[in-house]
């Protein structure tokens, strides 16, 4: 049985590394190949980044869309910090972190509402369980890490009182099942595949202990946006449509979703059960507390503020 799990759990971990592996969808070289201005968008294949899976469904009279995979968050912020990308979805701290930096970026959107889980092995009872033993986030500035944060400190312990390690986000359903990690939290579908697989629970959904946490945002180069406003207007537009196409769900956004996924339909199907993609603005309310928290985690001095780094401007008008 052991030997079966380890097998199949490979076979997970090996399609989620080939799906991200690649550079441009054939999905969208279609598109690329017009004469249309081309938008091109950097993402990794995860459920957080669906509405722009959904925006490739259909043709636009103004611009093509090229979405450019990429099989980790720091080549995706080479990339995008260095203008071969115009946009990204991304984990909306690393953009952050570059505008700290100088990069000129723009958060237009979020990626996603809620739909992060924490999870842990079985025998976890409750958050006090942890103490001592090892849990994985993909990466210090992120969500995640603020959440694990925030649910220690509600049960009344230490950051320090758990191992904290960073790891690849397919790497994580196997350390847990392996029992190297107790837990972790991540973006999905990682965290449906242990679920599915029952070996492992969640102890809590992102919502339970931070309402309305940002994770994932649409984030442009400012210097698209003013060299191609129209453009960028509409695709931020059709963006925040395609998000509630999916959030309508049924068969067809699925069979979307699955093109970019290459997990079984069950784990898809309870990742995207965990998942809101209604109304992606990105609330002043919610980015205070989220520029709170890194500063009072010590990840940022003088993160950028809402005026600095959020522009609504093109999802409202």
């Amino acid at each position: 049985m052991k030997k079966k799990l380890g097998i199949l759990l490979f076979v997970f971990v090996l399609l989620l590394t080939l799906a991200a592996c690649g550079t441009d969808d054939k999905s969208t070289a279609s598109q690329a190949e017009s004469n249309k201005k081309v938008v091109k968008i950097g993402y990794l294949p995860i459920t957080h980044a669906a509405p722009l899976y959904m925006q490739t469904d259909k043709t636009y009279k103004g611009y093509a869309i090229e979405l450019v995979k990429f099989g980790s968050w720091p080549e995706l912020m080479d990339a995008l910090n260095t203008g071969k990308i115009d946009g990204a979805s991304v984990l909306i701290q690393l953009a952050m972190k570059a505008k700290e930096q100088g990069i000129d970026l723009k958060a237009v959107a979020l990626g996603h509402r809620d739909g992060n889980v924490i999870v842990t092995a079985p025998t976890i009872k409750k958050v006090k369980d942890l103490k001592g033993q090892s849990f994985a986030i993909p990466n210090k500035y992120s969500t995640h890490n603020i959440l694990l944060y925030r649910m220690l400190q509600q049960a009344g312990l230490k950051y320090e009182d758990v191992n904290v390690v960073e790891l690849p986000p397919a790497e994580m359903p196997a350390a847990l099942a392996e029992g190297r990690i107790a837990g972790y939290v991540v973006a999905e579908p990682f965290g449906a595949i242990s679920v599915a697989l029952e070996k492992g629970k969640v102890l809590f959904q992102s919502e339970e202990l931070w309402p309305d946490s940002i994770d994932c945002g649409l984030v442009l180069r400012q210097a698209f946006i003013e060299e191609n406003k129209d453009i960028a207007q509409q695709f931020v537009k059709d963006y925040a449509d395609a998000g509630e196409l999916m959030n309508e769900g049924g068969d067809h956004a699925h069979e979307v979703v699955a093109k970019y996924i290459k997990v079984d339909k069950d784990v898809l199907d309870l990742s995207l059960n965990w998942i809101s993609y209604h109304n992606l603005k990105i609330e002043a309310d919610a980015y205070a507390i989220l520029r709170d928290s890194l500063i009072e985690m010590g990840l940022s001095e003088n993160p950028p503020s809402y005026e600095e780094f959020v522009d609504t401007t093109l999802l409202e008008e």
